[in-house]
């Protein structure tokens, strides 16, 4: 299929693309890396009078540390973020996601925070920006404002943005010492969408357990439990999160995976603290 016509506009600025955003509202979207923007222009599921090609701004190819964050801008793509990563601790939870986010070919031309503004509920990204308690910087021609990965996501492909508002980067906090991280994802191939994707981290006794694919949005949960307890709070966190049946799984199949491969992560965690 082909998209329905657009017009196209590549801002030499910030600035510029701040001030078309302000003008067109709703009617507006924007490309950055294009990985499920195009995709979804071609299915006709969204229909935008003008297209805003941020992708060769270099101010938001910006990768840096920031206040106690990995601040990653706009127009990072993934691959270059997992790059940056190779020999680095800055965020080890990403690095063990980002090899399960679509495909090498797809990482080249996808963004983090575009798939951040997609905010699919099964995506890796969403996933491990609220299992670390993160956040983005949104930016308008209003001004800026920072909103948490909770108050970002409210459902599927639902975000806070405002209309007239881009990301200008989302912000990963940088691990502390003694903290331990692991990732899992069950999906039909490497590459798709999971089925239910966990993230856990460990600290001290403190356990984090994040969990994609079964709710609207990633839904976290900690605990304080001792091992006697683990195995009766994932099964209350699995039973609160209730799932849902489709093609792929049924609500039982998800439930008993964030049982399973929920005590499994946090293990894996728990021994992998420095």
């Amino acid at each position: 299929m082909k998209p329905p016509a657009f017009d196209y506009c590549r801002p030499d600025d910030l600035e510029e693309v701040l001030e078309l955003l302000a003008r067109h509202g709703e009617e507006a979207s924007l490309l950055a890396g294009g990985q499920s923007l195009v995709a979804m222009l071609n299915l006709r599921l969204t229909r935008p009078r003008v297209l805003i090609d941020i992708s060769r701004l270099e101010p938001l190819r910006r990768l840096e540390r920031r206040g106690g964050a990995l601040e990653v801008g706009a127009g990072v793509t993934q691959a270059a973020l997992a790059e940056s990563l190779r020999d680095s601790e800055d965020s080890p939870l990403l690095k063990l996601a980002l090899p399960w986010v679509g495909h090498y070919q797809t990482r080249s031309r996808g963004t983090i925070c575009g798939s951040l503004a997609h905010a699919d509920p099964s995506a890796e990204l969403p996933l491990c920006l609220a299992a670390l308690g993160g956040s983005l910087r949104l930016g308008s021609a209003r001004g800026e404002r920072e909103l948490s990965a909770e108050d970002f996501q409210l459902g599927p492909l639902t975000t806070a943005r405002a209309p007239d508002e881009m990301i200008l980067a989302a912000r990963f906090p940088l691990p502390r010492p003694g903290q331990g991280v692991a990732f899992r994802e069950i999906a039909r191939r490497h590459g798709d969408f999971a089925i239910v994707a966990l993230a856990a981290i460990a600290e001290g006794e403190e356990i984090r357990l994040a969990v994609a694919g079964v709710a609207d949005r990633p839904a976290v949960r900690g605990w304080h439990h001792e091992e006697a307890t683990l195995e009766e709070a994932l099964n209350a966190f699995a039973w609160d999160l209730e799932g849902y049946d489709d093609m792929h799984a049924s609500a039982r199949y998800r439930r008993d995976l964030v049982r399973r491969l929920g005590r499994s992560v946090i293990e894996e965690a728990r021994a992998c603290r420095s």
